[in-house]
C-alpha cells in the first residue's frame, strides 16, 4: 500500500513493503565530547539534540517491522583503507587513527567508533561499515539494499551536508527514492544543514524528499 507523506517539494510516495530506514553515522565519534568531531573543533551538543528523533524513527521502523541499516564511517587498523587526503585535511589535534578520549579515531572496533546506545543496531539489522563519507563506496550496502527488494530509503544520521548528503547522491544515481528526515539529522553548523536540505530537494526534488518525523509517524500510524 503506498502512502502518500505530506514532504517537500511535494508528497513523498512511501511503499513499506520496499523501504528501508537508514541511520547514517550515529557514533560516539561524531556526538560525544572527546571523539573525532570534537577533535576538530566542533559542538558536538548541536548533532546530540537529535538522538530523541533517531532513536523515536527507529522505534517506529522496529514497531512496523521495516528493514533497518546502520552505517558506521570506520577504518581499518593499519589505515590501509584510508588516503592521506582524508587524514591529513583540516587543523585538528587529533587525526583519523590517533588515540583519544575514546580509543583510536575513526578505527573499527574503537570504542568510539560504536553507534550510541540509543540508536544502537538490534541483531538481525544491517550494519556497514563505510571507509568513505558516502554508504555505498567500498560496501555492500547496494547488494544487501537490493537482495530484500528494497527501491526507497528513508534517512536519518549526521552530518547532513556530509555524510548524509553524500550518501544520499549516491542512493539516488542507483536508482533509489530517498527521503530525509529533517528533525532526525544535524550539522555541526547550522546553515550547513539547511543548505544541504535545500540542495536535495531544489529542482522538484533532484536528490530526494525531506519532511519533519512528525509527518512520517502520522502518515504511518
Amino acid at each position: 500500500m503506498i502512502i502518500n507523506v505530506p514532504a517537500a517539494p511535494f508528497p513523498y510516495a512511501f511503499d513499506p513493503e520496499h523501504s528501508a530506514l537508514v541511520v547514517i553515522d550515529m557514533q560516539r565519534d561524531f556526538v560525544e565530547c572527546g571523539g573525532f568531531g570534537e577533535a576538530l573543533g566542533n559542538d558536538v551538543t548541536r548533532l546530540q539534540a537529535i538522538v530523541p528523533t533517531v532513536a523515536a524513527l527507529i522505534a517506529l521502523f522496529r514497531a512496523k517491522g521495516l528493514p533497518i541499516l546502520h552505517t558506521r564511517e570506520s577504518h581499518l587498523p593499519d589505515l590501509s583503507d584510508c588516503p592521506p587526503a582524508k587524514r591529513n585535511r583540516g587543523v585538528a589535534n587529533l587525526r583519523i587513527g590517533d588515540t583519544g578520549a575514546m580509543g583510536r579515531l575513526l578505527v573499527r572496533g574503537e570504542p568510539g567508533n560504536s553507534i550510541i546506545a540509543e540508536c544502537a543496531p538490534m541483531p538481525g539489522e544491517m550494519v556497514i561499515d563505510k571507509p568513505g563519507k558516502g554508504m555505498f563506496y567500498a560496501t555492500e550496502s547496494d547488494s544487501m539494499l537490493r537482495s530484500r527488494g528494497i527501491s526507497q530509503l528513508i534517512f536519518a544520521g549526521v552530518t547532513t551536508e556530509v555524510c548524509v548528503q553524500t550518501s544520499m547522491r549516491e542512493a539516488n544515481d542507483r536508482g533509489y527514492e530517498c527521503l530525509l528526515i529533517t528533525d532526525a539529522t544535524e550539522s555541526y553548523f547550522e546553515q550547513f544543514k539547511a543548505a544541504a536540505i535545500d540542495m536535495i530537494t531544489a529542482q522538484s526534488g533532484i536528490v530526494g524528499w525531506a519532511t519533519p518525523f512528525r509527518e512520517l509517524e502520522a502518515s504511518v500510524t
